[in-house]
């Protein structure tokens, strides 16, 4: 093991390299092109990643764009998948650094995709290449994919399982250490509703792009006059809340401002769409937005919406409104629930469908189900044995209500990259990575290749 350490290290200019190379790619998804179902960045992402995999002696393919791979091995034996993505959220608000840059700035490497899921992707590229500097010999195939579409609804995968072979077993590094061998369920919805014909007029008031993004500014034109800028000033400091009027081209511009984070955390973000919707109604809104504001508001819990709930395996269910539109065409919104183990998704969508009302409708609910992997099998045992031995941290199994490619597995689990003790700052501003972290997790991450695929056990 004390060469594959050596061969990590030296290889840790060239992985920061590599990193900066990808995240200089703004790969959010688009609308589809000829070669490019994903849009033609997302497409480039995909090209430039394949490009450095076959640079480093690697079989690569690229799948139709949809996802590519890189191969190592016996090839098609009993192939043990690495599953990471290539696509990244929207940048949002509040960066103070280049998204796409790429910056080192002590021990950190900023850059949207840094932390979700691009570093991590590189870190399992080094893990493999330092393998194979080291020689050493492998009894089963292994696959990094490098999917496309994550973030947008993993129409990547689908595909992949549709015309390729994809794997039966294996890791996603785009979550948390220990490892996660419980993902709660999903359910997402898109909500209709017409434009209130009495109380407070509002303009428009259109935030968010992603559902599974906590939004962390949010703005509303609503009508009014200068005189009023100050009434709702006070109310706000009043009922505590991070929002501010101020005159604007045809009536008063509320602002608020909260914390972004992911749908799947919702707890360490503040939605800022729930602020607007609860002083919206505090002016006297009426219809979907005020059913929204007596639902949802700022809450993250489901209360409201009467679907409270938890399991001890997978912990509670969480509720997000990441996208509102209003105009004076109505409402659009969208609701990301993520749901414990023991929970049933139709009848959560339905209690939702009933607690909305009449004013709102509930034009389309997705369901995907809870994912659990047995903490024995031997896939877990063997890579929390390869955390363990590389970190000294305990063997631990835990949940996470954030969705990743080890659901598309018929066994997978998502393993690393983010440590215990380390934020999460996947979908924020200003996301970054630690270095010594990604080395670290290179290192795990090659002892559990070895431990899982190798022909002899590691001594060391």
């Amino acid at each position: 093991m004390e060469n594959l350490h050596r061969i990590i290290d030296e290889n840790r200019s060239q992985l920061i390299e590599t990193i900066q190379r990808w995240v200089a790619v703004p790969s959010i998804r688009s609308n589809p092109e000829p070669d490019a179902p994903f849009g033609k960045e997302v497409a480039k992402a995909l090209d430039v990643a394949l490009q450095d995999a076959s640079q480093m002696g690697f079989e690569t393919r690229n799948l139709d764009y949809y996802a590519g791979d890189v191969r190592m091995g016996p090839l098609g034996v009993e192939p043990l998948a690495i599953l990471a993505h290539l696509d990244i959220v929207p940048v949002g608000d509040g960066w103070t650094v280049d998204p796409f840059g790429g910056m080192v700035e002590g021990d950190r490497i900023y850059g949207r995709g840094t932390n979700d899921d691009k570093g991590p992707a590189v870190a399992a590229l080094y893990a493999m290449k330092a393998i194979q500097q080291a020689g050493i010999p492998l009894k089963r195939e292994v696959r990094l994919i490098l999917g496309c579409d994550e973030e947008s609804g993993m129409e990547d995968i689908t595909y992949y399982k549709e015309h390729y072979d994809l794997p039966r077993s294996g890791f996603s590094p785009d979550a948390s250490y220990p490892i996660i061998n419980t993902e709660k369920g999903m359910l997402g919805m898109h909500l209709r509703g017409n434009t209130a014909t009495e109380g407070l007029k509002v303009l428009r008031f259109n935030v968010g792009e992603r559902h599974n993004v906590v939004p962390g500014s949010a703005t509303a034109i609503i009508q009014g006059d200068a005189e009023q800028c100050e009434y709702i000033n006070r109310l706000a400091k009043e009922m505590t809340l991070d929002v501010t009027a101020e005159s604007a081209e045809g009536g008063i511009k509320l602002t608020a401002t909260g914390i972004n984070g992911h749908a799947a955390y919702p707890e360490g973000a503040r939605n800022a769409i729930g602020m607007i919707l609860l002083m919206l109604r505090a002016l006297g809104v009426n219809g979907a937005l005020k059913t929204l504001a007596d639902t949802i508001g700022m809450e993250y819990d489901g209360a409201s919406l009467g679907v409270s709930c938890s399991d001890r395996t997978s912990g509670p269910l969480t509720c997000n409104l990441g996208v509102i539109r209003y105009d004076e065409n109505g409402l659009y919104a969208e609701l990301d629930f993520r749901f414990p183990l023991l929970a049933n998704g139709e009848r959560i969508a339905e209690t939702v469908t009933a607690a909305l009302g009449s004013e709102i409708e509930v034009t389309q609910a997705t369901v995907k189900r809870p994912h659990h992997v047995a903490p024995n099998s031997e896939l877990v045992v063997a890579l929390l044995n390869a955390y363990h031995e590389e970190t000294g941290r305990p063997r631990e199994c835990i949940s996470t209500g954030g969705g990743t490619y080890a659901r598309c597995l018929e066994e997978g689990v998502a393993f690393g990259a983010t440590f215990p003790e380390e934020e999460d700052v996947a979908h924020q501003a200003n996301e970054y990575m630690l270095l010594e972290s990604l080395m670290q997790s290179v290192r795990i991450f090659a002892r559990a290749i070895i431990g899982l695929a190798g022909e002899e056990a590691l001594e060391g």
